[in-house]
């Protein structure tokens, strides 16, 4: 199978002087989630970078909603939107959470699934309605009220529309793991690691 290009380059690695931008690199080398390939093209404008960078870590890393539940409806919408690159991404805190492959390859049938309790349903319901442009529906938003504080949606729903853009930017620039800083597989899912390096 042939790979399709990547649509822009990556930043010169001996272009990134900032420590501060150093060490987010390799924290998203180590970690995952994002990896350091997306963080590579972001790095092109420093302001687009730490803008997704800090949104990100506030709202993602931290924040109000707990990460696993915010890293399920992360993973739905790259299913959903055929962010391969995405996709087999994984947050290794999610995974320290409980959040194991079984549930990831139950994702778009969530509602079928015996895997996910009321709540998870609720939020990735949210995903669902915003990666589709559902109607927004009594039925939706009471099961968000019955299981996430306001806090909790509004963080949920800010996140979910800020990764569906970077997945959707992402898919179209033919990113490949192992492409950047290559030869790190953290955050990969197991065999995405296995298959790119």
């Amino acid at each position: 199978m042939t790979v399709p290009p990547q649509r822009l380059p990556y930043i010169e690695p001996g272009a990134i002087v900032d420590p501060a931008m150093r060490a987010e690199f390799e924290r998203a080398a180590r970690e995952g989630a994002p990896r350091p390939e997306s963080h590579a093209i972001r790095a092109h404008v420093p302001a687009v970078f730490w803008s997704f960078a800090n949104a990100w870590n506030d709202t993602f890393v931290n924040g109000v909603c707990d990460h696993a539940l915010k890293e399920l409806c992360r993973l739905y919408v790259s299913q959903a939107v055929n962010c391969n690159y995405c996709g087999n991404q994984r947050s290794l805190k999610a995974q320290a959470q409980g959040l194991v492959e079984d549930d990831v390859r139950d994702l778009l049938e969530f509602e079928k699934s015996s895997r996910f309790d009321p709540r998870q349903k609720a939020a990735l319901r949210l995903a669902e309605a915003m990666t589709w442009g559902l109607e927004s529906s009594d039925e939706l938003w009471s099961g968000l009220h019955t299981h996430l504080s306001v806090q909790q949606i509004v963080e949920l729903g800010f996140f979910i529309g800020l990764t569906m853009g970077q997945q959707r930017w992402n898919r179209l620039l033919n990113l490949q793991h192992g492409s950047f800083m290559g030869g790190r597989t953290g955050g990969l899912a197991p065999a995405a690691a296995k298959k790119s390096f």
